[in-house]
C-alpha cells in the first residue's frame, strides 16, 4: 500500500526504491534461529553465574584478609558457596514472587473473555498451536504501543499489552504481538528475564558491599602489612578486587542486555514459526517503530521485557534503530529484516 511520502510498504516497512535486504542466507528457518539463539543465550547466562561466584570471592577476600597466603583458597570456597546461596534464595522469590510485582510495576489489570472476546480467540488459538496452557492476559491502561510477557512456566504465564496496541493494531497484527509473546512464554523467556533481572541486582548490590568493605571494612593485619611492604600478594588482590568491584555491575548489565537482544530475535522466529505468517509481526513491529507515545510510567528493570523499548528517550527520539551493547532491544529494522528473510 502506499505510504505518505510515495514509496511502497511491503510487510510494514518502506522500501522505495531500496532493494529487500536479506539479514540471513535464503536457506535459513526459524528452527535455525532458535537454535543459533539458544546457544547464545547459554553461554551469556554461564558468564553471568560465573560474575556472581567471582564476586563472592572478592567479598570474601577482602572481609578475610587476603593478602595472607592461606586464607585465598579458603575465602575462594566461601565466596562461592555464599554467592551460591544467595542466588538461590533471591532466585526462588523471583520465582514465586517475581511475575506479581511485574504485573503490579507495569499498572496491568487482569481481564476476562467477556471483556474482549476476540483478544481471547486470538490467545486461545496461539496458545493450541504453540501447543502451551492458555497464559493469564492483562491490560495496561496506556495509549502506547507496547506489550510484554512474564511468569515462571508456561502453566503461570501472563500476558500484557497496552490499550494503545489493542486499538491501533489489525487482527493479524495483534496475532504476530501475541505470538511473540507467547514463544517468550514457550522457550521459557518469561523465567529467563526473571533470573537475569535478579542475578543482576545480586551483583549490583554484591558490588556495593564490596565497596564498603573495602574502604570502611576491617582495618587489620593485611592493610598493616600492606602499608609496610610486607606482603605484596595482598596488594595484587585488592587491587584485583577493587578493580571487579568496578566492573562487575556493568559486565552484568551488558551480559543481561546481550541475553535480552538475543531472546528478542528468538520470540520474532518462534513467532513465525506459531504462525506461519511474518507479515502481520513485520506489520506491528512497522506500527511500532513509528509510535512516538512513550510508556506513562516505566520502571527501567522492566525495560527488557516490552516487545520494544518502551521508555521516553528512546520513543520520542525514534531510536529504535539503534545499536549498541547498552539497548535492551536490537535494532527493529535488523529484527524486520530478519522476519522478512522468512518469508
Amino acid at each position: 500500500m502506499p505510504d505518505s511520502d510515495g514509496g511502497s510498504v511491503d510487510g510494514g516497512a518502506v522500501h522505495g526504491d531500496r532493494p529487500p535486504i536479506r539479514a540471513y542466507p535464503a536457506n535459513i528457518t526459524y528452527r535455525d534461529l532458535i537454535a543459533e539463539n539458544r546457544r547464545k543465550s547459554g553461554v551469556l547466562v554461564g558468564g553471568m553465574i560465573a560474575l556472581l561466584i567471582v564476586m563472592g570471592v572478592a567479598i570474601a577476600a577482602l572481609a578475610t584478609g587476603a593478602g595472607r597466603g592461606d586464607v585465598v583458597v579458603p575465602a575462594l570456597i566461601t565466596g562461592g558457596i555464599a554467592a551460591g546461596v544467595v542466588g538461590v534464595l533471591v532466585s526462588v522469590w523471583s520465582w514465586y514472587g517475581g511475575a506479581n510485582a511485574i504485573l503490579s510495576m507495569a499498572g496491568a489489570r487482569e481481564i476476562e473473555k467477556r471483556d474482549d472476546p476476540q483478544l481471547f480467540n486470538i490467545m486461545e488459538e496461539l496458545a493450541i498451536a504453540a501447543g502451551l496452557p492458555m497464559p493469564k492476559v492483562y491490560l495496561i491502561d496506556d495509549p502506547s504501543l507496547n506489550a510484554f510477557a512474564t511468569g515462571r512456566d508456561p502453566e503461570h504465564a501472563a500476558v500484557a499489552i497496552t490499550t494503545g496496541l489493542r486499538e491501533r493494531l489489525s487482527r493479524d497484527e495483534l496475532t504476530g504481538v501475541m505470538a511473540h509473546e507467547m514463544s517468550h512464554i514457550r522457550h521459557f523467556d518469561i523465567r529467563l528475564s526473571m533470573l537475569m533481572a535478579t542475578l543482576a541486582g545480586v551483583i549490583v548490590f554484591a558490588a556495593d558491599a564490596a565497596r564498603r568493605i573495602a574502604f570502611y571494612g576491617p582495618r587489620g593485619s593485611s592493610r598493616s602489612n600492606n602499608s609496610k611492604g610486607g606482603n605484596p600478594l595482598a596488594l595484587i588482590i585488592i587491587v584485583l578486587a577493587i578493580i571487579l568491584i568496578v566492573l562487575a555491575p556493568i559486565i552484568a548489565t551488558v551480559l543481561r542486555l546481550a541475553i535480552s537482544r538475543q531472546r528478542e530475535y528468538l520470540a520474532d522466529a518462534g513467532a513465525v514459526e506459531i504462525t506461519r505468517y511474518p507479515q502481520g509481526l513485520i506489520g506491528a513491529l512497522d506500527k511500532l517503530g513509528n509510535c512516538r507515545q512513550p510508556l506513562r510510567v516505566v520502571n527501567d528493570a522492566l525495560t527488557p521485557l516490552y516487545i520494544v523499548n518502551p521508555l521516553k528517550k528512546a520513543v520520542e527520539a525514534g531510536r529504535h534503530n539503534a545499536s549498541s551493547m547498552f539497548l535492551t532491544h536490537p535494532p527493529l529494522a535488523e529484527r524486520i529484516e530478519r522476519l522478512r528473510a522468512l518469508m
